[in-house]
């Protein structure tokens, strides 16, 4: 089983990022061949600052394989680093329908958010597909809420076989957990976008600034707590320390204890579920040149598979 994944250099990953994408698919790479991607093509439809996008690919870099990626075992690469994807992006263009781009959730999503309507944002499903299909991805994990975007990639996949003959695996989804839509401190989806967001690295006056932050209810400390499936320190403490969780929670029912204790368990227990992660990112940082290195090595293994895709796809096209 051959899995495909990525995540945008957008700025600083968070513990949204790590429960609904990272840790998933780090432990779904030990069921498959996993090709993971940092996809600094897609980042341009926002980042204009060079230096900022080249820092952010690092710093994902850092944090996935300081959180565990083994690249024996992970083909981990950047996305510009396998130019054949940008190529196959245009020959999909060619049998992408035009009403299957204007209909796309997320594009009329970033409309709504105010983002500036370039071509790149209207044809980023196609590139989304091309990155899947240049490595004949076979499953995809996605949150429930991002589904539509498989099914765009299959639709593609399958618009250009019809025409062209068989040539793409279609690609499945793989459902993720519905930790995909982690609560912000605002209790807004987490995002980076909104501000909202508790970061996995950030240093520790931010960190706990942010998770004291977290908005609650107005129900005084003496009183047993009410909706506690609605509570966000709960929420998030359920993903990070099980067992605690159900003790704050048995409390915070039980009344005479406040959401700030709550907070600062959380706190508490973000603390040692990162603090291993934190030091091997301190080691790595101070080790560049062995980063470097992992990620060329990832794309060298993923343009050998690209480059056999597309001598599929120029031959069957009738490029020479």
């Amino acid at each position: 089983m051959r899995i495909l994944s990525g995540i945008q250099p957008s700025g600083k990953l968070h513990i949204g990022n790590y429960f609904g994408m990272m840790r998933p698919a780090l432990e779904l790479a030990q069921k498959g061949e996993a090709f993971y991607f940092i996809a600094d093509y897609h980042a341009l439809t926002s980042i204009t600052n060079p230096d900022e996008l080249r820092a952010n690919v690092l710093d994902v870099a850092l944090d996935f394989l300081a959180c565990g990626l083994d690249p024996a075992k992970t083909v981990f690469y950047r996305q510009s680093d396998v130019p054949a994807v940008a190529e196959l992006a245009w020959i999909l263009d060619c049998v992408t329908p035009m009403p299957m781009l204007e209909n796309a959730v997320s594009y009329k999503d970033k409309l709504a958010a105010g983002l500036k309507p370039n071509a790149g944002l209207f044809t980023y499903p196609v590139l989304q597909a091309a990155d899947i299909l240049i490595v004949q991805g076979e499953k995809v994990p996605v949150g429930k809420d991002q589904k539509q975007h498989l099914e765009i990639s299959r639709d593609i996949a399958s618009a250009f076989n019809r025409t062209f003959g068989e040539t793409f695996v279609i690609p499945e989804a793989y459902i993720r957990p519905e930790v995909a839509t982690l609560p912000g401190t605002d209790g807004r989806k987490m995002s980076k976008s909104y501000g909202n967001i508790i970061e996995i690295f950030g240093d520790e006056k931010a960190t706990k600034k942010s998770v004291m932050g977290i908005v609650t209810d107005s129900q005084p400390v003496e009183a047993p707590k009410q909706k506690l499936d609605e509570n966000i320190p709960l929420h998030l403490l359920k993903l990070v320390a099980a067992d605690k969780a159900k003790e704050v929670e048995a409390k915070l029912a039980a009344g005479g204890y406040g959401y700030g204790e709550a907070k600062k368990e959380l706190l508490a227990a973000l603390t040692d579920h990162f603090t291993p992660y934190r030091k091997k990112r301190e080691e790595l940082a101070k080790n560049l040149d062995y980063v470097n290195d992992v990620l060329r090595k990832g794309a060298e293994r993923a343009n050998a598979v690209a480059g056999d895709t597309m001598a599929k796809v120029r031959k069957a096209v009738g490029l020479k």
